[in-house]
């Protein structure tokens, strides 16, 4: 994913990659999660940091800042916490609350880009270096062992879902549709 940002700090650019369509199980779950990670990027370049923190509609406080802000928290919480067992809190909430990340009112795109790219970087990096996808952690909010192969599978899912989300609320940021 490459992101080129313009001088008022709008990403202009994304590209994105289509998985292959064949090849081994594990280079297929990384690039179709690749490709989600990507689509998320996309929905949301070319517009303003007012653009990217529009809500769909009251009370909810769903936005594309929003987005990217609760996918950092999902990307740091089943690779650094579950697969790679690490002790860190949430991004944006010391007390586990997973909605705050939702609430991008007083967020700007560079702050929410960063934290997100950085969990995107820490999730590759712990990918890679797992032995297998069989390799075992443990989701504690479900109280039950879980393999890297159903993280990535669930991290498909989530991306998928989200990037659904992405599309009608870029639709009614500016009209653009599809992809």
């Amino acid at each position: 994913m490459i992101a080129v940002l313009s001088k008022d700090s709008t990403v202009t650019t994304t590209e994105r990659n289509g998985p292959p369509l064949i090849a081994g199980e594990r280079e297929m779950l990384r690039a179709h999660l690749d490709y989600h990670r990507a689509t998320l990027a996309m929905k949301c370049d070319g517009l303003s940091d007012e653009d990217l923190r529009r809500r769909s509609m009251p009370p909810s406080t769903l936005s594309l800042l929003g987005l990217v802000r609760h996918m950092a928290e999902v990307e740091r919480t089943w690779f650094r916490r579950v697969i790679n067992r690490e002790d860190v809190p949430l991004v944006w909430s010391d007390e586990g609350d997973y909605q705050v990340a939702y609430d991008a009112s007083t967020a700007t795109r560079s702050e929410a880009f960063e934290a997100w790219e950085a969990e995107v970087g820490h999730s590759r990096r712990i990918e890679e270096a797992a032995e297998s996808l069989d390799v075992i952690g443990h989701q504690a909010r479900w109280g039950e062992d879980v393999s890297l192969r159903l993280v990535m599978l669930h991290m498909i899912h989530e991306y998928a879902r989200h990037n659904g989300h992405a599309d009608f609320l870029r639709e009614g940021i500016d009209g653009t549709v599809g992809a």
